[in-house]
């Protein structure tokens, strides 16, 4: 049976670059940074396996996934060539594990807001994927009444109004899109960064946001340069982990001078 990984293409003409995102987001939350690219380049923005409209997987393992999008960049975006490459956090992990395994499917790699290290804390995460699991979906009729009930457990409205996003009206009622019960049980493998035995010799631009605490250059630079040599970091002021949603402008600023060097 073949997977089926969802992603949808954002401009006519242009240089392509492919967009994976974090946990719990879509492809879509890139939509308005591929926007600010046009018409230079054309934004393939896909949904990571277990989220948005692509298939589930078994387990969670960077590797099965960075190869599962490979396939079908192979296949497709990157049928003529290799392409550009963006990774936000958990996609971020993702995109460098592709890299490192498919170094002829990528051009460039750009890293948003994460490193290639064990993260030691995801209690934030805990919560958030305790919360949704909580919520009875037989007992909900709409999303606004999902978000009702949400509201004591997810008090912030950014924060609720995004992860609701992924709540799909269905002929059999609500379901949430991502396989919240496995990026649960996996968030051990998800703070984790795999052993990939490479280097990979392209040019890499690793975005951090100021506020946020992903990328720690003291500690990171090293293991981080070891993968790939020809990184170079850049840091976004008033920024914190959501480094495209936070400051779309900038990021879209920075992101098309490196895409076009």
């Amino acid at each position: 049976m073949t997977f089926s990984l969802n992603a949808q293409t954002v401009g006519d003409d242009g240089d392509v670059v492919v967009f994976l995102p974090g946990l719990f987001g879509q492809g879509k939350n890139f939509s308005t940074i591929a926007k600010g690219l046009q018409p230079e380049f054309r934004s393939v923005l896909v949904d990571l396996p277990n989220h948005g409209g692509s298939d589930w997987t078994e387990e969670f393992d960077y590797v099965e996934q960075a190869d599962l999008i490979a396939e079908h960049l192979r296949a497709g975006a990157a049928a003529e060539g290799p392409v550009s490459l963006v990774g936000h956090s958990m996609g971020g992990k993702t995109a460098m594990v592709l890299t490192l395994r498919h170094p002829d499917l990528v051009s460039r790699l750009a890293v948003v807001d994460i490193s290639p290290v064990r993260r030691p804390a995801m209690g934030e995460f805990e919560h958030l994927l305790d919360a949704l699991l909580g919520l009875d979906l037989a007992r909900t009729s709409s999303r606004k009444e999902a978000d009702e009930a949400l509201k004591e457990p997810i008090p912030e409205d950014m924060v609720r109004g995004f992860l609701l996003q992924s709540l799909a009206s269905t002929s059999e009622g609500l379901a949430w899109r991502p396989n919240l019960e496995l990026l649960r049980r996996s968030l051990p493998v998800i703070a984790d960064f795999p052993d990939v035995n490479a280097e990979y010799d392209g040019p890499v631009l690793w975005i951090a946001g100021a506020k946020s605490d992903y990328v720690k250059s003291d500690e990171h630079s090293e293991i981080m340069r070891s993968l790939f040599p020809r990184t170079r970091l850049f840091t976004i002021k008033n920024a914190g982990h959501w480094v495209h949603a936070e400051q779309p402008q900038i990021f879209t600023e920075v992101l098309k001078g490196f895409l076009s060097s």
